[in-house]
């Protein structure tokens, strides 16, 4: 039988109590009895709130959760492309030559730099070039009759004005000039068309660039596209000087685009890198592609084309429609609907804090009023438990483990 004494100490452990439950529930009429007394009432009712704190109140652990400080920095309004973009250069010209032909000389490699004039590719074309010099024979033994003709022209007519000569013979000695002008001329015409024919059987630089790819081989033969059929060019040309990116935006976002607007590039290649750019055109039409995603197609200029970006590349844009400078900024994940942020207190429990905002993008917003630079503001608001009123545990970011670091290494 259980049995307690007003000057025992207690607590009495828990599983001597639970043990002698049933018997003080259920026991023996003297046991009630025994148990009943003033001097086991109080020892009884301090056991119930020793239960009671294991049972439902307890100790509970705090939330932990990370967090962020406000910052002063540039917050910018900003959009973004729907779907990834191309880089493309502004001048590319995919080359075959007008005549058909086999070839016969190729002067550049790929990844050749060229400038403009440069011959590229060359069929085979000897006939052509002789006749050009046929001609171009022809056209100086005209203009050197022609030449003849218009002095003989011009002594008839001194020859006249002196009376030593007949109105006949000097309009005779003009038209005779006259003649062998259009003779040279004729002459000069034709060395050009022979040229042109030659022109035609070459490849020539149109802007200076690089040569990407070059398709025809030494010793085979290339035709020109049928009208209205589309063939593979012989050679790639690409003026790696000037690149710009396409992309499309959603058709909400296009009232805010204008050309001359400053904008970001970044591409999966290259990391988090980011290139300034400027918006170039926007189209004046929308693409409904697809019916539940209506797009507007931009495109913008690379500010400093650097020589390692190539065409091809997929890239995203961010256009900057306006920024506010030198502000209090904070990550926009923090923010919650409503804007509203929860403040850890020194205490460690968090209070919910209605905000003012400003511009705003997918990573920070402009804080007008509400929070001070030196507060902690939640950043992990999807944890489970974190509300107003909780107390929470702020983890150390990477960030901070690495500032401890550099401090103990100090």
């Amino acid at each position: 039988m259980f049995s307690v004494d007003s000057a025992t100490s207690f607590p009495i452990s828990l599983i001597d109590f639970f043990g002698t439950m049933p018997d003080i529930l259920f026991g023996t009429a003297s046991f009630r009895d025994e148990f009943a007394t003033a001097s086991l009432l109080p020892s009884v009712a301090t056991a119930v709130i020793i239960l009671s704190s294991f049972m439902f109140g307890g100790d509970e652990k705090p939330i932990k959760v990370l967090s962020v400080k406000p910052e002063i920095r540039n917050v910018e309004k900003t959009v973004s492309n729907t779907r990834a973009g191309t880089i493309d250069a502004c001048r590319r010209s995919k080359m075959s030559p007008a005549a058909a032909g086999q070839i016969s000389v190729l002067h550049v490699e790929e990844g050749d730099s060229v400038s403009e004039g440069d011959i590229l590719l060359e069929l085979w074309n000897k006939e052509t070039k002789a006749r050009v010099m046929a001609s171009e024979r022809s056209a100086e033994q005209a203009c050197i009759v022609s030449a003849k003709s218009e002095r003989d022209a011009n002594r008839a007519k001194e020859l006249f004005t002196k009376g030593l000569t007949s109105e006949e013979a000097k309009e005779a000695a003009v038209a005779n000039a006259e003649s062998s002008m259009a003779a040279c001329n004729a002459a000069m015409a034709n060395v050009d068309v022979m040229k042109a024919s030659l022109e035609r059987t070459m490849l020539i630089a149109p802007f200076d660039g690089i040569v990407a790819e070059i398709e025809g081989k030494l010793g085979e033969y290339v035709t020109p596209s049928p009208v209205g059929v589309a063939t593979k060019p012989t050679l790639d040309l690409i003026d790696n000087s000037c690149l710009y990116i396409k992309a499309p935006i959603d058709e909400i976002d296009a009232p805010d685009v204008r050309s001359g607007m400053s904008a970001k590039i970044t591409m999966d290649a290259f990391g988090e890198e980011e290139f300034p750019a400027t918006v170039s055109r926007v189209a004046p039409y929308v693409l409904d592609l697809e019916r539940q995603a209506r797009t507007v197609e931009i495109e913008a200029t690379f500010d400093d084309p650097q020589n390692y970006l190539l065409p091809g590349y997929s890239a995203d844009v961010t256009i900057i429609i306006d920024i506010s400078e030198e502000t209090m900024g904070l990550p926009t994940q923090a923010i919650m609907r409503g804007d509203n942020v929860y403040v850890i207190g020194d205490d460690n429990t968090i209070e919910k804090r209605e905000l003012q905002t400003g511009l705003s993008n997918w990573q920070f917003t402009e804080i007008l009023s509400g929070i001070d630079l030196e507060d902690r503001i939640v950043l992990s608001v999807d944890r489970a438990g974190v509300k107003d009123g909780a107390t929470v545990e702020v983890e150390k970011s990477d960030e901070d483990e690495e500032e401890s670091k550099e401090v103990s290494e100090e």
